[in-house]
Protein backbone atom coordinates (compact mmCIF):
# COMPACT_ATOMS: atom_id res chain seq x y z
CA UNK A 1 0.00 0.00 0.00
CA UNK A 2 2.98 2.20 0.65
CA UNK A 3 4.33 2.24 -2.95
CA UNK A 4 2.53 4.19 -5.77
CA UNK A 5 0.29 2.76 -8.09
CA UNK A 6 0.40 4.54 -11.75
CA UNK A 7 -3.22 4.83 -13.45
CA UNK A 8 -3.80 5.40 -17.07
CA UNK A 9 -5.10 9.32 -16.15
CA UNK A 10 -2.21 10.06 -14.43
CA UNK A 11 0.55 12.36 -16.36
CA UNK A 12 3.81 12.25 -14.41
CA UNK A 13 5.32 15.76 -13.97
CA UNK A 14 6.75 18.26 -12.09
CA UNK A 15 4.44 21.30 -12.73
CA UNK A 16 3.54 23.80 -9.97
CA UNK A 17 -0.29 21.90 -10.04
CA UNK A 18 1.50 18.36 -9.94
CA UNK A 19 3.32 19.70 -6.57
CA UNK A 20 0.42 20.76 -4.90
CA UNK A 21 -1.16 18.59 -1.93
CA UNK A 22 -3.75 16.86 -3.21
CA UNK A 23 -5.65 17.66 -0.58
CA UNK A 24 -5.74 21.21 -1.89
CA UNK A 25 -6.20 20.02 -5.28
CA UNK A 26 -9.02 18.22 -3.98
CA UNK A 27 -10.87 21.29 -2.28
CA UNK A 28 -10.16 23.41 -5.23
CA UNK A 29 -12.24 21.00 -7.99
CA UNK A 30 -15.41 20.73 -5.52
CA UNK A 31 -15.56 24.74 -5.02
CA UNK A 32 -15.01 25.17 -8.71
CA UNK A 33 -17.42 22.41 -9.41
CA UNK A 34 -20.20 24.23 -6.93
CA UNK A 35 -19.53 27.78 -8.60
CA UNK A 36 -20.15 25.95 -12.01
CA UNK A 37 -23.23 24.85 -10.62
CA UNK A 38 -24.60 27.96 -9.60
CA UNK A 39 -23.76 30.05 -12.23
CA UNK A 40 -27.11 30.69 -14.05
CA UNK A 41 -27.42 29.20 -17.61
CA UNK A 42 -27.86 32.12 -19.32
CA UNK A 43 -24.77 33.68 -18.59
CA UNK A 44 -22.80 32.15 -21.95
CA UNK A 45 -19.78 34.61 -21.05
CA UNK A 46 -19.05 33.07 -17.75
CA UNK A 47 -18.98 29.36 -19.07
CA UNK A 48 -16.33 30.75 -21.48
CA UNK A 49 -14.10 32.11 -18.89
CA UNK A 50 -14.30 29.12 -16.66
CA UNK A 51 -13.36 27.13 -19.60
CA UNK A 52 -10.65 29.64 -20.10
CA UNK A 53 -9.46 29.41 -16.83
CA UNK A 54 -9.01 25.22 -17.06
CA UNK A 55 -7.21 25.43 -19.97
CA UNK A 56 -4.59 27.58 -18.64
CA UNK A 57 -4.81 25.07 -15.77
CA UNK A 58 -3.60 22.22 -18.15
CA UNK A 59 -0.98 24.70 -19.98
CA UNK A 60 0.22 25.34 -16.69
CA UNK A 61 0.42 21.58 -15.67
CA UNK A 62 1.30 20.43 -19.17
CA UNK A 63 -1.26 18.21 -19.61
CA UNK A 64 -2.15 17.64 -23.44
CA UNK A 65 -5.46 18.29 -24.94
CA UNK A 66 -5.40 15.24 -26.47
CA UNK A 67 -4.92 13.80 -23.31
CA UNK A 68 -8.27 15.66 -21.97
CA UNK A 69 -9.96 14.97 -25.03
CA UNK A 70 -9.96 10.98 -25.29
CA UNK A 71 -10.49 10.86 -21.49
CA UNK A 72 -14.09 12.80 -22.20
CA UNK A 73 -15.39 9.81 -24.09
CA UNK A 74 -17.21 9.03 -20.41
CA UNK A 75 -19.15 12.23 -20.84
CA UNK A 76 -20.93 10.78 -23.61
CA UNK A 77 -24.27 8.99 -22.49
CA UNK A 78 -24.56 12.33 -20.84
CA UNK A 79 -24.46 14.32 -23.63
CA UNK A 80 -27.06 11.98 -25.77
CA UNK A 81 -29.22 12.66 -22.85
CA UNK A 82 -28.96 16.53 -23.34
CA UNK A 83 -29.31 16.49 -26.75
CA UNK A 84 -32.35 14.30 -26.58
CA UNK A 85 -33.58 16.52 -23.91
CA UNK A 86 -34.99 19.52 -26.59
CA UNK A 87 -36.90 16.34 -28.92
CA UNK A 88 -38.47 14.90 -26.70
CA UNK A 89 -38.84 18.17 -23.89
CA UNK A 90 -42.63 20.07 -23.61
CA UNK A 91 -43.63 23.83 -23.95
CA UNK A 92 -42.64 26.24 -26.66
CA UNK A 93 -40.90 24.70 -29.21
CA UNK A 94 -38.96 26.16 -32.27
CA UNK A 95 -37.86 24.85 -35.52
CA UNK A 96 -33.86 24.47 -35.72
CA UNK A 97 -33.11 23.01 -39.62
CA UNK A 98 -36.81 21.61 -40.28
CA UNK A 99 -36.38 20.01 -36.64
CA UNK A 100 -39.40 20.77 -34.02
CA UNK A 101 -37.44 21.01 -30.63
CA UNK A 102 -38.98 22.27 -27.39
CA UNK A 103 -37.23 25.43 -25.83
CA UNK A 104 -37.33 24.65 -22.13
CA UNK A 105 -35.79 21.87 -23.41
CA UNK A 106 -32.92 23.42 -25.01
CA UNK A 107 -32.17 25.25 -21.41
CA UNK A 108 -32.37 22.22 -19.95
CA UNK A 109 -30.18 20.66 -22.27
CA UNK A 110 -27.37 23.14 -22.23
CA UNK A 111 -27.46 24.13 -18.87
CA UNK A 112 -26.72 20.02 -18.67
CA UNK A 113 -24.34 19.92 -20.84
CA UNK A 114 -21.85 22.72 -20.10
CA UNK A 115 -22.07 22.01 -16.53
CA UNK A 116 -21.58 18.83 -17.08
CA UNK A 117 -18.59 19.30 -19.40
CA UNK A 118 -16.71 21.54 -17.44
CA UNK A 119 -16.82 19.58 -14.08
CA UNK A 120 -15.59 16.47 -15.78
CA UNK A 121 -12.61 18.77 -17.58
CA UNK A 122 -11.94 20.31 -14.35
CA UNK A 123 -11.78 16.32 -12.68
CA UNK A 124 -9.79 15.05 -15.59
CA UNK A 125 -7.10 17.57 -14.59
CA UNK A 126 -6.81 16.64 -11.42
CA UNK A 127 -6.57 12.75 -12.14
CA UNK A 128 -4.09 13.53 -14.88
CA UNK A 129 -1.59 15.51 -11.98
CA UNK A 130 -2.48 13.59 -9.03
CA UNK A 131 -1.83 10.02 -8.16
CA UNK A 132 -5.11 7.66 -7.80
CA UNK A 133 -3.37 6.52 -4.23
CA UNK A 134 -2.25 10.66 -3.40
CA UNK A 135 -5.95 11.71 -3.66
CA UNK A 136 -7.39 8.88 -1.42
CA UNK A 137 -4.98 10.28 1.29
CA UNK A 138 -5.70 14.16 0.35
CA UNK A 139 -9.35 13.02 1.09
CA UNK A 140 -8.21 11.12 4.19
CA UNK A 141 -6.39 14.97 5.14
CA UNK A 142 -9.79 16.33 4.63
CA UNK A 143 -11.53 14.29 7.71
CA UNK A 144 -13.14 11.92 4.84
CA UNK A 145 -14.47 8.83 7.13
CA UNK A 146 -11.13 6.32 7.38
CA UNK A 147 -12.69 3.12 6.59
CA UNK A 148 -14.21 4.59 3.32
CA UNK A 149 -10.94 6.25 2.33
CA UNK A 150 -9.44 2.40 3.01
CA UNK A 151 -12.20 0.85 1.15
CA UNK A 152 -11.39 3.04 -1.84
CA UNK A 153 -7.37 2.38 -1.54
CA UNK A 154 -7.50 -1.63 -1.29
CA UNK A 155 -9.95 -1.23 -4.30
CA UNK A 156 -7.36 0.90 -5.96
CA UNK A 157 -4.48 -1.43 -5.23
CA UNK A 158 -6.33 -4.82 -6.16
CA UNK A 159 -8.60 -3.65 -9.31
CA UNK A 160 -5.75 -4.68 -11.63
CA UNK A 161 -5.12 -8.02 -9.60
CA UNK A 162 -8.43 -9.05 -10.01
CA UNK A 163 -8.64 -7.43 -14.18
CA UNK A 164 -5.72 -9.89 -14.39
CA UNK A 165 -7.58 -12.85 -12.50
CA UNK A 166 -10.48 -12.34 -14.94
CA UNK A 167 -7.89 -12.74 -17.89
CA UNK A 168 -6.46 -15.45 -17.19
CA UNK A 169 -9.55 -17.15 -16.81
CA UNK A 170 -10.72 -16.04 -20.23
CA UNK A 171 -7.45 -17.34 -21.66
CA UNK A 172 -8.41 -20.52 -19.92
CA UNK A 173 -12.23 -20.92 -21.33
CA UNK A 174 -10.98 -19.90 -24.88
CA UNK A 175 -8.38 -22.97 -25.18
CA UNK A 176 -10.60 -25.10 -23.99
CA UNK A 177 -12.60 -24.39 -27.89
CA UNK A 178 -15.11 -22.04 -26.04
CA UNK A 179 -16.37 -18.72 -27.58
CA UNK A 180 -18.97 -16.46 -26.19
CA UNK A 181 -21.47 -16.10 -29.61
CA UNK A 182 -25.00 -16.34 -28.41
CA UNK A 183 -27.09 -16.80 -24.86
CA UNK A 184 -26.42 -20.57 -24.71
CA UNK A 185 -23.15 -19.73 -23.01
CA UNK A 186 -24.49 -17.57 -20.48
CA UNK A 187 -24.40 -20.24 -18.01
CA UNK A 188 -20.51 -20.63 -18.42
CA UNK A 189 -19.96 -16.92 -17.72
CA UNK A 190 -22.34 -17.11 -14.25
CA UNK A 191 -20.34 -19.39 -13.49
CA UNK A 192 -16.89 -17.79 -14.28
CA UNK A 193 -18.19 -14.49 -12.36
CA UNK A 194 -19.00 -16.64 -9.27
CA UNK A 195 -15.72 -18.40 -9.41
CA UNK A 196 -13.68 -14.92 -9.84
CA UNK A 197 -15.96 -13.88 -6.51
CA UNK A 198 -14.84 -16.75 -4.39
CA UNK A 199 -11.16 -16.23 -5.45
CA UNK A 200 -11.47 -12.18 -4.88
CA UNK A 201 -13.14 -13.23 -1.59
CA UNK A 202 -10.80 -15.58 -0.39
CA UNK A 203 -7.93 -13.19 -1.52
CA UNK A 204 -9.14 -10.44 0.81
CA UNK A 205 -9.13 -12.55 3.84
CA UNK A 206 -5.05 -13.78 3.30
CA UNK A 207 -4.75 -10.11 2.78
CA UNK A 208 -6.98 -9.01 5.75
CA UNK A 209 -4.85 -11.83 8.23
CA UNK A 210 -1.98 -10.68 6.71
CA UNK A 211 -2.29 -7.59 8.13
CA UNK A 212 -3.42 -8.46 11.05
CA UNK A 213 -0.01 -10.25 11.55
CA UNK A 214 1.91 -7.04 11.16
CA UNK A 215 0.12 -4.87 13.46
CA UNK A 216 -2.23 -3.63 12.15
CA UNK A 217 -5.39 -2.03 13.91
CA UNK A 218 -7.71 -0.41 12.04
CA UNK A 219 -5.45 3.04 10.58
CA UNK A 220 -3.36 2.99 7.43
CA UNK A 221 0.21 3.90 8.58
CA UNK A 222 0.70 7.91 6.81
CA UNK A 223 4.44 7.48 5.48
CA UNK A 224 4.01 10.52 3.38
CA UNK A 225 3.81 14.00 4.40
CA UNK A 226 0.95 16.06 2.71
CA UNK A 227 0.62 18.54 4.73
CA UNK A 228 0.17 22.26 3.01
CA UNK A 229 1.28 25.60 3.85
CA UNK A 230 -0.38 28.37 3.34
CA UNK A 231 0.71 29.98 0.31
CA UNK A 232 -0.20 26.66 -1.63
CA UNK A 233 -3.71 26.38 -0.37
CA UNK A 234 -3.43 30.22 -1.88
CA UNK A 235 -2.68 28.71 -5.14
CA UNK A 236 -5.03 25.90 -5.16
CA UNK A 237 -8.15 28.24 -4.33
CA UNK A 238 -7.48 30.70 -6.90
CA UNK A 239 -9.36 28.70 -9.43
CA UNK A 240 -12.21 28.22 -7.46
CA UNK A 241 -11.99 32.28 -6.17
CA UNK A 242 -11.67 33.48 -9.74
CA UNK A 243 -14.41 31.42 -10.37
CA UNK A 244 -16.79 32.69 -7.86
CA UNK A 245 -15.79 36.30 -9.01
CA UNK A 246 -17.12 35.87 -12.03
CA UNK A 247 -20.28 34.09 -10.68
CA UNK A 248 -20.45 37.26 -8.83
CA UNK A 249 -20.44 39.73 -11.81
CA UNK A 250 -22.39 37.22 -13.61
CA UNK A 251 -25.00 37.86 -10.64
CA UNK A 252 -25.17 41.29 -10.83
Amino acid sequence: MGAGHHHQLYLAGASPVHRLPPQCKLLAVLAFAIVVVATPREAFWAFGIYALLLIGIAFLAGVPLAHVLRRMVIEVPFVLFAVLIPVIGSGERISVLGVSLSVPGLWAGWNILVKGTLGVVASILLAATTEPRTILLGAQRLRLPGLLVQIAMFMLRYMDVIVDEMRRMRIARESRGFEARNVRQIPVIARSAGALFIRSYERGERVHLAMLSRGYSGQMPIIQDLSASLKQWGTALALPVAALAVLGIAAW
